[in-house]
């Protein structure tokens, strides 16, 4: 009995010998991931759609030229039409009269039945029958006594004293402002043009003279092939052209 325990024991004492030689490196633990920051934990979520309006586009920045080139400069658009240097002013005219070193003293005057305008300073000053250029010379001069060598300069924004009228078959009736020259046939195109039925042969202009009426009569298919030129008159202030 005594043999088979110290046997045993030989058997035992080689393994736990065995045992120490041999070290088993500890099991380690697979790290645990880190949530990153950079992802969302969740799955991802559609937005809904969005109802704003789409913001307004960026305004450019200008093109710089090259170098010893003006930049292009914006050109603001006049605010009245340009009138015949020989357009002589009337009654009811709008001007527009500029001093370019006093702006203070710049105003703008309708011409009064008299034919006079009233400036600050100067008072009461002749417009009708002179044209803008006219004018100009004369204001330039009574401003000498307020102002060391004035420059001015005189705009006729509105036409009201010289208009005539066009009525019937046109696309635009209406009156019309003579800014310049203007005859029966150019009248016809300010105003859009002959309708479809107009009768083109029987255009007439009705004309006050001496507290007459006066009728001359115009042929559209004569004059615009060429024919009958001296039915294309110049219109004149108070004129009516109608289109039957």
């Amino acid at each position: 009995m005594r043999r088979l325990i110290l046997v045993s024991g030989l058997l035992v004492t080689p393994a736990g010998a065995w045992a120490q030689a041999v070290q088993v490196p500890p099991t380690q633990s697979a790290p645990q991931p880190t949530p990153s920051t950079s992802q969302p934990a969740t799955p991802p979520v559609a937005a809904p759609p969005t109802t704003a309006e789409p913001s307004a586009p960026r305004a450019t920045q200008p093109t710089v030229p090259p170098s010893g080139q003006r930049a292009p400069v914006e050109v603001a658009p006049a605010a009245a039409a340009a009138v015949d240097p020989s357009y002589v002013i009337g009654p009811d005219d709008v001007l527009s009269v500029l001093y370019w070193r006093d702006k203070e003293t710049s105003a703008e005057a309708v011409v009064r039945p008299d034919g006079k305008i009233t400036l600050p300073l100067i008072n009461d000053i002749q417009a009708a029958g002179l044209t803008p250029d006219q004018l100009r010379a004369s204001i330039q001069k009574a401003s000498e006594q307020f102002f060391q060598d004035p420059n001015v300069s005189i705009v006729v924004k509105q036409v009201n004293s010289r208009k005539v009228y066009i009525t019937g078959q046109v696309a635009k009736p209406g009156p019309y402002s003579l800014t310049s020259r203007t005859t029966v046939l150019q009248l016809l195109a300010q105003a859009g043009g002959l309708a479809d039925f107009a009768k083109k042969d029987k255009v007439v202009v009705m004309r006050t003279e001496s507290g007459q009426t006066q009728r001359y009569l115009f042929n559209y298919k004569d004059v615009i092939e060429g024919k009958r030129l001296e039915q294309n008159i110049e219109l004149r202030p108070g004129d009516t052209v109608i289109v039957p």
